[in-house]
């Protein structure tokens, strides 16, 4: 019996349409072994809606993803809009994406392949093994509380201010995606925050340390964000899952993508309570080299392959894709953010062409 979904296909800027090309094609070539049917809906986001229809979320794009399954996104914005208004840049649309679909937990893996283990910066017996995932809330904290906002004082200086503030029912609920996800990996979750000094923190912590009562069999341990990134870099592998807020989220995932040497290799998931995720690669939309057929595609297939895992429960097929990806690198095969001597230099599409040949072995 062949089990149908609706994707909305959010290819954006710059590399993001050749990236979604490969992507989609991927997608199409596991459909039969896996009896799944997908219904792609293409719909604007970032640089190109604001082309077209002079906004970053026109809302129909918006609408259309509600109506969809799960939410396929590339790469959004350029160096071309950055001088429009705030409420005008693509990264306004990606926001406006996130709390229209209510996607409050972000998920960020970074794990070393064996294949790309010297593409590290730091030595291959640091980072060997690595394999950890980053939980950021996503749609509290500092970039949305209030107020927010370049003010005047009685004297006339400048005043710059923003709030970072939770509330227990925004903490409680990334915390429990948190200890599920620790409960799939090594049952080991460790939250950041920084208690000894912000009021936010310490009712974070509260609400982190209430809530382990609910799930005995994941380890809690706490780390303040100083020590929590220090920590990354020093020794990576004592980490399995990191839960913390929307500002030190935004900064430790990158640290730990920055881990495996290539952020053209990371994806990522953004989920709510209900309704569909967005599913996207963690790096941008590289204007420089649209079009030229240089962009790495494996992060956004793995991101789908999240999608299939995370936002489809098809597990199976996302293994698939992840083998695949594995197998294509073994051989050799190198988009050129991944080179190195002895590797088979190919580009986008080729690299495409090469995991559905795997697929479909």
């Amino acid at each position: 019996m062949t089990t149908a979904y609706r994707i909305a296909v959010l290819a954006g800027d710059g590399i993001g349409p050749e990236i979604t090309e490969v992507t989609l094609n991927v997608l199409r070539a596991i459909a039969p072994r896996f009896n799944l049917d997908f219904e792609f809906v293409p719909a604007l986001i970032g640089g190109c809606a604001i082309d077209a229809v002079g906004e970053p979320l026109p809302a129909a794009t918006l609408e259309s993803c509600r109506q969809s399954d799960a939410v396929l996104l590339a790469a959004i914005g350029g160096t071309k809009w950055d001088t429009l208004p705030r409420p005008l840049r693509p990264e306004t649309g990606l926001l406006k994406l996130r709390a229209g679909l209510g996607l409050f937990a972000n998920l960020r893996p970074a794990k070393i392949l064996p294949q790309l283990i010297n593409a590290s910066s730091l030595k291959p017996e640091v980072v060997a093994g690595v394999d950890l995932m980053v939980v950021r809330e996503l749609t509290g904290g500092i970039y949305f509380g209030q107020p927010r906002g370049i003010f005047t004082t009685e004297s006339g200086e400048a005043r710059g201010v923003n709030t970072m503030a939770y509330t227990a029912t925004e903490v409680d609920r990334i915390g429990q995606v948190a200890f599920e996800t620790a409960r799939k990996r090594q049952r080991k979750l460790c939250s950041v925050d920084k208690a000894n000094v912000l009021e936010v923190s310490q009712l974070w912590r509260d609400r982190l340390t209430a809530l382990s009562a609910e799930y005995p069999d994941v380890e809690l341990t706490h780390l303040y964000v100083d020590n929590a990134a220090m920590q990354l870099v020093r020794s990576p592998k004592q980490f399995d899952t990191i839960v913390t807020g929307n500002l030190f989220g935004d900064i430790l995932s990158d640290i730990a993508a920055m881990l495996t040497g290539s952020i053209g290799m990371l994806p990522s998931a953004s989920l709510g309570a209900s309704g569909p995720g967005v599913f996207e690669p963690v790096h941008g939309s590289a204007p420089d080299i649209a079009g030229q057929d240089k962009a790495n595609p494996l992060a956004m297939v793995l991101s789908a392959a999240m999608m299939l895992r995370y936002g489809l429960n098809q597990p199976a097929a996302a293994t698939a894709i992840e083998q695949a990806t594995l197998a294509v690198l073994e051989q050799g095969y190198r988009t050129s953010d991944l080179m190195t001597e002895g590797c088979i230099l190919v580009g986008c599409q080729a690299m495409g062409e090469q995991l559905i040949a795997q697929l479909t072995l």
